[in-house]
């Protein structure tokens, strides 16, 4: 189960397992929209591409496309597959490295 600030809490019970096949099945969604974002962006950009070409092949204009929208494809990816959500153990491991080993505040 997760609280507001989207930190995994530790309890049993069916409503646990519930939460984390939700969770999951939010993970799938994200990888499946993922997918679908990369397919749009290259099929729209050769279109692009394939415009440029026909029309002279002069300045590359596509690359403004490419680039403004595969840096938000990038951050995408990043929150995709790299990004996870903070636990409680990523909460306890930030206080001792802040308090140290004391329970006093450095």
């Amino acid at each position: 189960m997760t609280d507001l600030l989207g930190t995994r809490q530790a309890s049993g019970g069916p409503q646990s397992d519930e939460s984390e096949r939700e969770q999951a099945r939010r993970r799938l969604q994200k990888k499946r929209k993922f997918v679908g974002d990369l397919v749009g962006y290259v099929v729209i950009n050769l279109f692009l591409v394939g415009v440029w070409w026909v029309t002279g092949a002069g300045y590359f204009w596509p690359g403004w496309v490419m680039a403004g929208w595969g840096v938000l494809l990038i951050l995408d990816a990043w929150d995709t597959y790299v990004r996870r959500p903070i636990t409680n153990e990523d909460i306890e491991r930030e206080l001792r490295h802040t308090t140290g080993s004391g329970g006093e505040a450095r």
